[in-house]
């Protein structure tokens, strides 16, 4: 049964849901707790990271669909642990300050690079780990599923910083609440289209090589990666069509604590 593409894409979009719901539901409680808790989540979850890299080595020489299915989920807990260390504050960048309304493009550019510099080389660094690693390996989709998150990524971080209509910030945890300042809320700039252009044409050529590869299991490789643009195409979607996204996790996570809250518990604790 694992071997039917319909069920990679049903997994792909299941494991997309629910990865990130946890993830923003770790950061959302160690933001309603104590201030190391973030750092707590972070070192609790490097086993996770470790367990990554070692189903990656294992799968290289499998292209069964077990194989294939240990890549996939080897690039995700790699994702995953990156995602979270940088969404707690951990491994973000030099720059913690809020951009000035009036900052010339230039300045506003470097700053937000400032903001997400040591997050992106960790990305970039740990991309180019699995490329070596998968140099001549027979399944290659440890390092297919995370060029995939990666670049889809850099879009649409670029989006965000460009402009586009819809910005769900209330997402953003404490340690990263100065992001917002980054963002811009506006019209659509010219990079929008050429970026869903890409993933679109990206989506339709992975599904042909799930539709026509020539070794058994494949298929099911290509499928997942498919469903990952896909995903990716769609939440490039979220960012401009008036449709209410944020309630896929806003029902699971707990409720920000104020200001006031966090006061009135440290001083109870005092």
């Amino acid at each position: 049964m694992m071997d039917s593409p319909w069920i990679a894409a049903l997994l792909t979009l299941f494991v997309w849901w629910f990865s990130t719901g946890i993830i923003l539901w770790r950061v959302r409680v160690a933001d309603n707790g104590l201030p190391g808790d973030h750092l707590n989540s972070v070192i609790a979850g490097i086993p996770l990271l470790v367990l990554g890299f070692w189903a990656a080595w294992i799968s290289l020489p499998d292209l069964t669909a077990g194989g294939i299915y240990t890549a996939f989920f080897a690039a995700l807990a790699i994702w995953g642990w990156i995602e979270l260390a940088f969404l707690s504050g951990i491994i973000t960048g030099p720059n913690r300050q809020d951009c000035p309304p009036f900052a010339r493009p230039a300045n506003r550019f470097w700053r937000a690079v400032g903001t997400i510099a040591w997050h992106e080389s960790l990305l970039i660094l740990t991309l180019l780990v699995l490329g070596v690693m998968s140099l001549h390996a027979t399944n290659p989709f440890a390092f297919g599923t995370f060029a995939v998150l990666f670049f889809a990524r850099i879009s649409a971080k670029l989006n965000l910083f460009l402009g586009v209509p819809r910005i769900n910030v209330q997402f953003l945890p404490r340690p990263l609440a100065h992001l917002a300042s980054h963002f811009r809320i506006r019209r659509i700039s010219a990079f929008f289209p050429v970026s869903v252009s890409v993933l679109t044409v990206a989506s339709a050529l992975m599904m042909e090589r799930a539709i026509n590869v020539d070794k058994p299991g494949m298929d099911v490789g290509y499928a997942l990666l498919t469903c990952l643009c896909l995903l990716a195409l769609l939440e490039h979607w979220f960012m401009v069509l008036p449709l209410p996204d944020e309630k896929l996790w806003r029902w699971m996570l707990p409720a920000a604590k104020s200001k006031i809250d966090r006061l009135n518990e440290d001083a109870n604790g005092l």
